[in-house]
């Protein structure tokens, strides 16, 4: 079988109670995703899951087979992760984190600026971190004014740096 790609939306955290559940801490904005859940992967193997529920912050799923606390907590610390298939669909203008990673970056002259390196969430937008050949690093604002064009195929996106970014 050919390896597919897997995608995290999700962390093992602790087991919950002894029939095996497990208390995963969600990594995506979409944690009510867990909710319609038939299977995930863990470690590349896939797991049936037969039960799941939010509470409060985490989500507390059980899978087939994982019937004990020993079993549970053989999991923690292990990634639940889908295949790209199964990620929530987004609207368009919207990307996956994993998509912008590494996508090179040019300004409105196409001069290229450097790659980006992290997505820092500040609450209000994002912000791309975008890392030259030299290591400086510069960074943008996710916003329509900062940000002209994302091609995700292309891996291409195009800024209109700030003024006082020293390009």
């Amino acid at each position: 079988m050919k390896d597919m790609e897997l995608f995290t939306i999700g962390q093992i955290v602790a087991p919950h109670g002894v029939r095996g559940d497990v208390r995963i801490y969600p990594e995506t904005d979409f944690p009510k995703r867990f909710l319609h859940m038939k299977h995930a992967y863990i470690d590349g193997k896939k797991y049936e899951v037969t039960d799941v529920r939010l509470h409060k912050n985490v989500v507390l799923m059980k899978f087939a087979g994982v019937d004990d606390r020993n079993a549970s907590e053989a999991l923690v610390k292990k990634l639940i992760q889908v295949p790209r298939e199964e990620l929530v669909p987004l609207k368009k203008g919207q990307y996956y984190v994993f998509d912008i990673i590494g996508i090179t970056v040019y300004d409105l002259d196409g001069q290229v600026l450097g790659k980006v390196s992290d997505v820092l969430k500040t609450g209000s937008n994002d912000v791309y971190v975008v890392k030259d050949d030299t290591g400086k690093e510069l960074l943008f604002a996710a916003i329509p004014d900062v940000v002209r064009s994302i091609d995700i195929d292309a891996k291409k996106m195009v800024v209109d740096p700030p003024e006082w970014v020293d390009e």
